[in-house]
């Protein structure tokens, strides 16, 4: 099983979905295999279009704002010493998270489908954000499922949604989070998919919803391939991309143009969410040894009791607070093309603290799992080494989580 040069790892799958003939696929009922069916001619169809392409970019960069910024890190690096630390900041476009390419897309998609409706899942309430936001923009109505755990720690964001006309619907079920909100937008879609189009958040799901999601965040390391090479002249010796990972959107997006590259040059590295330090649970598969299983729809590591069960999982962020994670980064993990590993709750709130002491730099309880492993280990390298970590979402959405564990201190969104 081996990472191709020069084929985007989304296209990387045999005729069932499949990569590596172990992870992702369509495990869907019956009634779905047609949805996704005519979801996949439509996008494989505009996918290559120059005038789809076109529409794409003029949104993106006329409405998303790209290309964000790539910044040097000056007094966070100088604290820390070792490497030099730099910032890809995603959480300049607009609406503050990665999320928006991927909801963008999606909403394009439906009006090419002539679909009157959008639903949508969200655990940090970032997709179901930005997906309220283009269904806005684009003329759609639209329906978030979220998490009514999420939906009491993440007020920020369920505000906004509802200000942009989103109806926002809060599931019950199981852990009252991301997984549960997937599960119920998917029942939902099984029965409208007539008149409804379905944007799963992250590179997760049926593979259809995987490729659509990695094609619309792959924006990020597009942007940043270019500035790299326009700050160094070009891609330096030693680069070490550092990103959360939880389904594993902003993840793929950060590093698909570099997966060509040797591993000794560009180091792809994953954070997920080790959990409270207090507890057994986490969200961590990859990092944990977690076996192989189905999730909604796809075959993923995904943690999962010895009946096979899925377990559930406990994180302060919401947006990595899943059990399972996208098949690619599992293919990734098993091509040692990436490497992943975990931060606790307590190793991101102490990485927020210094980052935020040092920069004027907002990163949410996300990307600052990512912070921490970035920080501790830029410690222990050269300082011709370019540490460069994905600044994927802004902290607005966690001020209330913040102003609990940190103090009033750390209440900076008023």
């Amino acid at each position: 099983m081996k990472l191709k040069k020069k084929i985007p790892l989304i296209d990387q799958h045999d005729k069932f979905g499949m990569w590596g003939g172990k992870f992702g696929g369509n495990f869907v009922p019956e009634t779905l295999k047609k949805p996704i069916k005519d979801l996949e001619d439509l996008f494989n169809k505009l996918r290559n279009n120059k005038s789809f392409i076109a529409e794409r970019d003029r949104y993106f960069k006329n409405w998303i704002g790209v290309p964000t910024r790539f910044i040097k890190l000056n007094n966070l690096s100088n604290h820390v010493g070792g490497a030099q630390i730099w910032s890809k900041v995603v959480s300049d476009a607009n609406g503050g998270a990665h999320k928006i390419y991927n909801a963008t897309v999606h909403c394009l998609l439906a009006k090419k489908a002539g679909k009157k409706f959008i639903v949508g899942d969200t655990g940090a309430g970032y997709a179901g954000k930005m997906l309220s936001m283009a269904a806005k923009k684009f003329g759609l109505k639209c329906k978030i499922f979220m998490g009514a755990k999420d939906i009491k720690r993440q007020q920020p964001n369920v505000k906004a949604m509802k200000k942009n006309g989103a109806e926002v619907i809060p599931v019950y079920t199981g852990s009252q989070t991301l997984v549960d909100a997937v599960s119920e937008c998917m029942r939902y879609w099984v029965a409208n998919c007539d008149t409804t189009a379905m944007c799963v958040g992250s590179t997760v799901g049926p593979n259809i919803f995987v490729k659509i999601c990695g094609w619309s965040t792959s924006q990020i390391s597009r942007e940043l391939k270019i500035q790299i090479k326009k700050e160094f002249g070009s891609i330096p010796k030693k680069v070490k991309l550092y990103n959360c990972v939880g389904g594993g959107s902003s993840s793929y997006g950060f590093w698909s143009e570099f997966m060509d590259y040797n591993k000794n040059q560009v180091e792809l590295i994953g954070v997920e969410a080790g959990g409270p330090k207090s507890s057994n649970k986490h969200a961590a598969p990859l990092t944990y040894g977690s076996k192989i299983g189905i999730l909604h729809g796809a075959a993923q590591y995904v943690n999962q009791s010895t009946e096979g069960q899925i377990e559930e999982t406990e994180s302060i962020s919401a947006g990595l607070d899943y059990p399972g994670v996208s098949p690619l980064h599992c293919f990734l993990k098993d091509t040692r093309r990436a490497r992943y590993t975990a931060a606790t709750d307590e190793n991101a709130l102490d990485a927020y603290k210094l980052v935020t002491k040092y920069e004027n730099l907002r990163p949410s309880l996300e990307p600052s799992h990512a912070f921490s492993v970035a920080i501790k280990e830029a410690k222990k390298m050269s300082k011709d080494t370019v540490v460069i970590v994905n600044s994927c979402g802004d902290a607005h959405k966690d001020k209330n989580i913040l102003k609990v564990k940190l103090g009033k201190k750390y209440d900076q969104f008023n």
